[in-house]
């Protein structure tokens, strides 16, 4: 399976939360000797100039590549690439090769987004939370058309004001806390000791963007999209009704709303001489 992650570097986009996964996945795979279907997963986009943290994320990313592709007991069963220089000609290719694309913003963040849009245009089924244009997705093809998983904007705004405490979520999930811990332990660090501290102290003191309360559900959602993987005719079916129901965010539909509603522009249907 190609797992897909290609979008602009930030905290609210949850590339973390992602890594939290992939780390999962390894120790599954090393540790717990459990395994289902082999991925690829790929993450890619650029963090501003100035922007620490998200170039910090960049590199925590690098490492796990580094660390998990070079492991003899993982083998084939998971490989993480981070995709430089992340451009449109890349796009051309990654986004039509793409089985699973992430959507995972934090509930009430992403304005909108389109790059959900050419994915489910080329076929991909889209794990993610009901944020941003994943919502008129959903209303299009349906949910169970879709990997659904997380707090809605109503749940961040309850738990966000009842005082949202993510250490408790690292104590009382022991697979979340062993991946949290392999971060602080410098597993993934490649010999640079406390490397990674901050990422770690940002998710157990603050975490302003719900990874760690999301977390839980995120990894089920996940084993479900593995489930249905391999049952590749109900999987083919998803995805092919993914490109039936993505005319509403075509160029098109759009364009003819602006002529009609705005521009007040009459349209014709006449070929232009050659």
């Amino acid at each position: 399976m190609f797992d897909v992650q290609v979008k602009r570097m930030h905290e609210y986009k949850r590339q973390l939360l992602n890594c939290l996964h992939i780390i999962t996945r390894y120790c599954r795979i090393k540790f717990d000797k459990t395994y289902r279907v082999a991925r690829t997963i790929m993450i890619g986009g650029k963090a501003a100039p100035g922007y620490r943290v998200a170039k910090l994320i960049i590199k925590l990313i690098n490492n796990i590549a580094h660390v998990v592709n070079n492991d003899p007991d993982i083998g084939s069963k998971l490989k993480v690439v981070y995709l430089e220089n992340y451009c449109v000609s890349l796009a051309e290719k990654v986004i039509p090769a793409t089985d699973l694309s992430e959507q995972i913003s934090t509930a009430g963040t992403e304005a909108s987004g389109t790059g959900n849009m050419k994915f489910m245009a080329n076929g991909a089924l889209t794990i993610g939370t009901m944020d941003g244009a994943n919502v008129e997705m959903a209303e299009e093809v349906g949910k169970e058309n879709m990997f659904i998983f997380g707090l809605t904007v109503q749940d961040v705004k309850k738990l966000r004001s009842s005082g949202y405490k993510s250490s408790d979520y690292y104590h009382k999930g022991s697979e979340l806390r062993r991946t949290m811990d392999m971060i602080k332990d410098d597993y993934f660090s490649c010999g640079c000791q406390g490397q990674f501290m901050e990422i770690f102290d940002i998710l157990y003191h603050s975490d302003h963007y719900l990874l760690l309360a999301d977390y839980r559900d995120y990894v089920r959602t996940q084993d479900v999209a593995d489930q249905l993987y391999l049952r590749k005719i109900e999987w083919t079916k998803k995805a092919l009704l993914n490109i039936a129901a993505c005319g509403k965010f075509s160029s098109d539909r759009t364009i003819k709303e602006y002529a009609d509603d705005i521009w007040k522009a009459k349209y014709t249907l006449e070929k232009l001489k050659a």
